[in-house]
C-alpha cells in the first residue's frame, strides 16, 4: 500500500514538472505545441476560381501580345488573381505559350489553365488600357466587371490605319535621313524607299506571305529603288549629285532591323525568362537575316542591271548637333505612331529620344567609342524612362524602345554588307566588310545591356521615390 502510494505521489511530482515553465529551454528551441496548427480556409470554390484564373491569364496574354515582357505578365497575373482572393498562383510564361496554376492545399488536383499565344503585335495603347484595368482590379472593381472590361479591350482594333503607320515607316527613315545630314532630295528619296518597302510588306501580309520572306523581300526592294538614286545626278536638281544610296539604304532599314525585339529578349534574359528570352532572340536573328539576305539580292539584281552602288570607304558622318536631335525626336515619334500610342506615349518619347542621344553625344566626347556611347545612351533613356512611365502612367517598355531606336546601327549594317558583297577575291575587303558587321552586332548588343542595366537600376530608384512620396502624402493628412 505504502508503494503504492509513493507511486503516486512520484507521478504527480513528475506531471507537475512537466508543467512548470522552463525559460532557459525556451532560449534555444521553440515548442510545437505553442503554435496551434492553423490553415487558411477556403473562401473560392472551383467554379469561381476557374472564372478568375480565367480573366488573369487572359489579361496576362494580352499584355504580351501588345509588347509587354515577361515579368510584368507573370507580375499581372499573380496580381489579378490575388485581387479576387486566389493565392498562391503559379505562373509559366513562354515565347508562345501561359500556364497559370492554382492549387490550393488539401485538394487532390490543382486548377491548371493554358492559354497559346498568337504572334505578337505592340499595341502600346491598348497595353496602356490593360494596366489601367489591372490598377483598378486591385483597387476593387468586381470581377463580372473587369471581365466584361477586358473584352472590350481585346475587341478593340489597331487605333492606326494602314496608310497612317506606312507614312509613319516614311518619316522615320526621315528622322535618320536628317540625322546623317542628308540634304532634301536625299531625305524625300529615304521617304519613299521606306514607304514603298513597307507597302510591300503590308501586300505580303495580307497574303499570308511568312514574315521572314517579307523582310526578304522589303530590303530588297529597297535596296533597289536606292540604286536608282544615282540617275539622278543628270536631272539637274539640287543636290540630286550628292543623293547616296547609302544613306537612303541605311534609312530605310532601321526599322526593319528589329531593333525593338533587342531590348525585349535582353530584359526577358536578365529576368530569369530564358525560354522566352530565346525566343525573342532567335525572332531578332531570323529577321535580321531577311534584312541581309534582302539587300544581297537586290544588290546582285542592281549589278545584273547594270547599276552600281560603290561602297563608301568610312563610316557616314552625321549632320550638324541640332539636325540629330531633331532626326531622334522624328524616329521616336514615328515608332510611337507605328506601335499605335497615343499623344501622351508620343510626346514622352520623343523627350527621351532626345535624353538618350545626349547621353551619346556625352559619352562620345570623353573618349568612348561608338559601342560604349550607344550603351551609355540606351542606359540614360531606359533609366529616365522607366521613372517618367511610372509617373505618367505609361508602359515602360514603349518609351524605352522607341529613345533607343535612333542609335540602331543601320548604315553600318549596309556598309559590310555592301564590301563584302563587291570584295570579290580581295580577302583584304572581305575583311573589312566582316569586321564592320561585327562591330555593327557589337553595338546592337551595347544598346541591350544599356537599355536592360538601365531599366534594371531605374526599378529600385522608382519604388524609393514612391515610398518617400505616399510617406510625405501620409504626413501631410
Amino acid at each position: 500500500m505504502d508503494e503504492a502510494i509513493r507511486d503516486d505521489l512520484g507521478a504527480s511530482a513528475m506531471q507537475r514538472r512537466r508543467r512548470l515553465p522552463n525559460p532557459l529551454g525556451r532560449l534555444f528551441r521553440i515548442s510545437a505545441d505553442a503554435y496551434p496548427a492553423t490553415e487558411a480556409l477556403p473562401i473560392v470554390d472551383d467554379a469561381a476560381a476557374v472564372r478568375i484564373l480565367d480573366f488573369a491569364v487572359r489579361l496576362g496574354e494580352t499584355m504580351l501580345v501588345t509588347g509587354a515582357p515577361a515579368s510584368e505578365v507573370t507580375f499581372a497575373i499573380v496580381r489579378a488573381a490575388g485581387a479576387y482572393g486566389l493565392h498562391p498562383v503559379h505562373v509559366d510564361v513562354t515565347y508562345n505559350s501561359i500556364t497559370a496554376a492554382y492549387h490550393r492545399s488539401g485538394e487532390d488536383r490543382p486548377i491548371t489553365l493554358l492559354r497559346v499565344v498568337r504572334a505578337a503585335a505592340p499595341d502600346y495603347e491598348k497595353l496602356l488600357r490593360l494596366q489601367a484595368l489591372l490598377n483598378e482590379v486591385t483597387s476593387g472593381l468586381a470581377l463580372p466587371e473587369s471581365r466584361a472590361r477586358l473584352t472590350g479591350i481585346r475587341r478593340t482594333p489597331f487605333s492606326r490605319r494602314p496608310i497612317i503607320v506606312v507614312a509613319a515607316q516614311g518619316l522615320l527613315a526621315v528622322g535618320v535621313a536628317i540625322m546623317f545630314g542628308g540634304n532634301p532630295v536625299v531625305t524625300v528619296l529615304a521617304f519613299f524607299a521606306a514607304a514603298l518597302a513597307a507597302l510591300t510588306q503590308f501586300g505580303l501580309a495580307r497574303a499570308r506571305v511568312p514574315f521572314f520572306f517579307s523582310q526578304i523581300t522589303a530590303a530588297a526592294v529597297l535596296t533597289l529603288f536606292a540604286s536608282l538614286a544615282p540617275a539622278l545626278a543628270g536631272t539637274g536638281l539640287p543636290g540630286a549629285a550628292d543623293a547616296r544610296p547609302s544613306v537612303i539604304v541605311a534609312s530605310a532599314i532601321v526599322l526593319m532591323l528589329a531593333g525593338l525585339t533587342v531590348v525585349g529578349a535582353a530584359q526577358d534574359a536578365i529576368d530569369g525568362f530564358a525560354l522566352t528570352a530565346s525566343g525573342r532572340i532567335l525572332e531578332l536573328t531570323t529577321q535580321t537575316l531577311g534584312v541581309v539576305i534582302g539587300i544581297l539580292v537586290g544588290l546582285q539584281v542592281a549589278s545584273l542591271i547594270g547599276l552600281t552602288v560603290d561602297p563608301p570607304s568610312e563610316a557616314l558622318p552625321l549632320g550638324a548637333i541640332p539636325l540629330q536631335f531633331l532626326g531622334a525626336a522624328l524616329i521616336a515619334v514615328s515608332v510611337a505612331v507605328i506601335n499605335g500610342s497615343g499623344m501622351r506615349i508620343i510626346l514622352v518619347s520623343a523627350a527621351l529620344s532626345v535624353a538618350a542621344w545626349t547621353g551619346y553625344l556625352l559619352a562620345s566626347l570623353i573618349g568612348l567609342d561608338t559601342a560604349a556611347a550607344c550603351g551609355v545612351g540606351a542606359l540614360a533613356g531606359s533609366f529616365i524612362g522607366i521613372l517618367l512611365a511610372y509617373r505618367l502612367h505609361v508602359p515602360s517598355v514603349a518609351v524605352t524602345a522607341a529613345a533607343i531606336l535612333p542609335m540602331v546601327p543601320g548604315a553600318m549594317v549596309f556598309r559590310g554588307l555592301l564590301t563584302l558583297v563587291q570584295s570579290g577575291e580581295d580577302p583584304a575587303h572581305m575583311l573589312v566588310g566582316f569586321g564592320t558587321l561585327v562591330n555593327a552586332g557589337v553595338i546592337g548588343i551595347a544598346l541591350a545591356v544599356g537599355a536592360s542595366l538601365g531599366i534594371y537600376l531605374g526599378q529600385p530608384v522608382r519604388a524609393t521615390l514612391t515610398s518617400v512620396m505616399n510617406a510625405r502624402a501620409r504626413f501631410r493628412i
